[in-house]
């Protein structure tokens, strides 16, 4: 399944990130205080130990883990609701021009904007795409609580902070 999810996206940066074993962050965009700092050291801890983290890097949560994954030296998949920017942030140029970064879309640019729709077909790609999925918190009822469950019958490895040390 990977190879076919991989030959119809758009991308820039290292294709050969993919190869990577792949944690797929997920949270929702609002949570706890106690789960954002716990999602802090989880970020650290993932680049400490040069894991392949895979997110939309949305929402404040994930946009704050992308800041301590980025000062690392692990590779990084950013994978957008949307199309392609044509311009980039420069922390991402920085990453891109080291191979350690990989930003992708399963959208054609001609999708601009964000959507429920397309932010939840964007989550359902990395969960595909990831070997493991880390869920810092999933509102009740919540898009990616909805996610989880569909895919919870997969032999992929579901883990939040419940359920780690």
């Amino acid at each position: 399944m990977e190879s076919a999810l991989i030959n119809n996206i758009n991308y820039v940066g290292n294709k050969q990130v993919l190869e990577n074993y792949k944690i797929s962050f997920l949270c929702s965009r609002k949570c706890p205080a106690d789960i954002i700092l716990k999602s802090y050291d989880w970020a650290i801890e993932q680049r400490e130990k040069g894991n392949c983290v895979i997110s939309g890097f949305h929402s404040k949560i994930e946009k704050d883990v992308l800041h301590y994954l980025i000062k690392g030296t692990q590779p990084v998949i950013l994978v957008l609701a949307r199309g392609l920017k044509k311009r980039l942030d420069p922390e991402f140029e920085k990453a891109l021009n080291k191979n350690r970064l990989l930003l992708i879309s399963p959208f054609n640019r001609d999708v601009k904007r964000v959507t429920v729709e397309t932010a939840n077909q964007r989550n359902r790609f990395m969960a595909e795409l990831a070997d493991e999925i880390f869920v810092a918190y999933a509102s009740q009822g919540g898009n990616i609580e909805k996610l989880i469950t569909s895919i919870s019958h997969t032999e992929k490895k579901v883990s939040t902070f419940n359920s780690c040390k």
